[in-house]
């Protein structure tokens, strides 16, 4: 069990729809990191943009993106985790994945399908919450407007981080910051948020505002909107045992199942 986990956050512009492209683009970003980092997190459909033409870029799972992720993974020592549009069984996902090192695959897919936009018309919704277990760490990954649902990231697993990539717009950024500090505060973790920077074919404006907020709700991220960037934190053990310990908050949430 570590007692840091050191990650990395990657805010980016997207080419639309051009898996290869933004491939290319995301190894040449990873390829700048000169330090050892346990996660490398990319922002929400990073190889295509928010995009709701599935059936042109979706990917099954050993296609490009994944053996992409993995031989990233092994060639950096670091876990690599964003979401990627995925065929299976006929049906679309906007899929959530985190690649480790040895190769190792864990998914979960959007639970909440993005309405305004009509992603419940063209992908199918999960229905499992996944937490992974990586280098002692339990992580909790989101998906973008998974980010309005506080019920379904209620840290019932004591999980230690909350990581949510994203295509978030920028009128309604506020929301964004608003929600990942809260998340952070009510489940007593780690939150990280990826958004992307730029603008899409279909003329939404991404703004970024990526950030980590700590156990306490603070930002310990100093990364600038609208820029790309690349970030890397180092989260501590001893501030969630410390906090948790002395505030004891989580044992006083409400019983419930959903």
């Amino acid at each position: 069990m570590q007692d840091q986990l050191k990650v990395a956050i990657i805010q980016s512009d997207l080419v639309w729809e051009n898996p290869k492209k933004n491939r290319k683009h995301f190894t040449e970003k990873i390829e700048t990191i000169n330090t050892a980092v346990d996660v490398i997190v990319l922002p929400e459909m990073f190889t295509t943009g928010f995009t709701m033409n599935p059936k042109e870029v979706a990917e099954p799972m050993d296609g490009k993106t994944v053996t992409w992720m993995q031989n990233t993974a092994l060639e950096t020592n670091a876990a690599i985790a964003g979401s990627v549009v995925i065929t299976e069984n006929g049906k679309f996902y906007n899929r959530f994945l985190f690649v480790e090192p040895n190769g190792t695959v864990t998914h979960y897919d959007k639970r909440h399908t993005f309405t305004l936009a009509g992603e419940d018309k063209v992908y199918t919704s999960g229905n499992k919450k996944v937490v992974i277990e990586y280098k002692g760490w339990k992580i909790c990954p989101m998906v973008c407007y998974d980010l309005r649902f506080p019920v379904w990231a209620r840290n019932a697993e004591n999980y230690d981080v909350l990581v949510y990539v994203a295509n978030w717009p920028k009128p309604r950024i506020l929301a964004w910051d608003t929600l990942l500090k809260a998340r952070a505060i009510e489940n007593m973790s780690y939150c990280i948020g990826v958004n992307r920077i730029g603008e899409d074919k279909e003329h939404n404006e991404y703004c970024g505002h990526s950030a980590v907020y700590d156990i306490l709700g603070n930002n310990i991220t100093p990364i600038k909107p609208n820029k790309e960037h690349m970030e890397i934190v180092t989260l501590e053990r001893n501030q969630i045992n410390f906090y948790r310990n002395k505030l004891r908050f989580l044992d006083d949430k409400d019983r419930f199942t959903l």
